[in-house]
């Protein structure tokens, strides 16, 4: 007899807030029995982050919710039952740049994300993210991402309207069959012959800022090419045919050409506030693809430009 599968959870009956949909909790097994309270569970399970008086008076406040509405820490622990809750969000700094829209219909909307702009929540970014403001701008809280653009990277980024069409758009980006162009402002060196096709194996420690190359079989590759130089800089397209983690800083650095005002490569620099007139020289310029839904050919180009590169 095949597995069950099992059922859907129920409709989440929390609005979002500041765009960031509420956590959802399914209520674990307890073959031991070692919770006999709701209350129990949840100091057990989020004490250690939140703090178990922090859990308490979130109970007290029905700030935890079911489908049945506020749930009180004295009820009795029942396994598989659905809550949801929101976080306490940290104050965060906003990103002083608006998010354009170079498409919108009634599947996809074609964002130019500024710089120093996250376009999911994630870490201490949460709520001065693009998906979250998107989703408060446009009044579209359903909006998901396609694919995912470097936080200090500016330019197109993909979000889908409709859930039920997420899976088609990102299986697009995961089969590598949308056409990314890049474009970034480096130092020019007239003895790097390109174009040239880089390719090398990146590997990423998690909690290390900066990727690195190391021997082995390639996972990356870029294509360089020079658009034009003056004053010592260049404007270079970057056409990457993967999507390793900082692959496109990390191919022009090894190649002796860190992108301008790369906080990373080839030298970390220290944290500190963020420089919001020094933005990395790196944009998203254009993406490319078949629609999966319609099979219109499709192409996108970012209205926004590189501050070093004036026209």
């Amino acid at each position: 007899m095949g597995r069950r599968r099992r059922a859907a959870p129920p409709v989440v009956p929390l609005p979002q807030r500041d765009g960031i949909d509420p956590v959802r909790v399914r209520l674990p097994a307890d073959p031991d029995g070692a919770w006999a309270t709701v209350g129990d569970h949840l100091v057990a399970r989020y004490g250690g982050a939140l703090g178990a008086e922090r859990v308490e008076a979130m109970l007290r406040q029905g700030r935890f919710v079911a489908v049945e509405g506020p749930v009180a820490g004295d009820e009795p622990y029942g396994a598989g039952r659905y809550l949801w809750f929101h976080r306490d969000f940290a104050a965060e700094q906003r990103v002083p740049f608006e998010i354009g829209i170079v498409h919108r219909d009634e599947r996809l909307v074609v964002a130019d994300k500024p710089h120093f702009l996250a376009t999911t929540p994630r870490g201490r970014h949460i709520t001065e993210t693009a998906l979250a403001r998107l989703r408060r701008e446009l009044g579209l809280p359903e909006l998901q991402p396609a694919h995912r653009l470097d936080r200090l990277t500016a330019g197109l980024a993909l979000f889908v309207v409709r859930p039920r069409d997420r899976g088609a758009y990102q299986t697009l980006f995961r089969d590598r069959r949308v056409r990314k162009e890049y474009e970034a402002v480096a130092p020019y060196d007239p003895e790097t012959a390109l174009p040239v096709t880089v390719r090398s194996r990146i590997e990423k420690e998690r909690g290390v800022h900066a990727a690195r190359e190391v021997a082995g079989e390639p996972n990356s590759e870029s294509r360089i090419e020079l658009l034009e130089h003056r004053a010592g800089l260049g404007r270079y397209r970057l056409l990457p045919a993967t999507g390793r983690t900082h692959q496109l800083r990390v191919h022009m650095n090894g190649l002796g050409l860190p992108i301008l005002n790369d906080p990373v490569y080839p030298v970390v620099r220290e944290d500190g506030p963020e420089d919001f007139a020094r933005p990395l020289q790196l944009l998203a310029r254009a993406l490319e693809f078949t629609d999966p839904l319609t099979g219109r050919e499709c192409r996108f180009e970012s209205r926004l430009g590189l501050s070093a590169w004036p026209p």
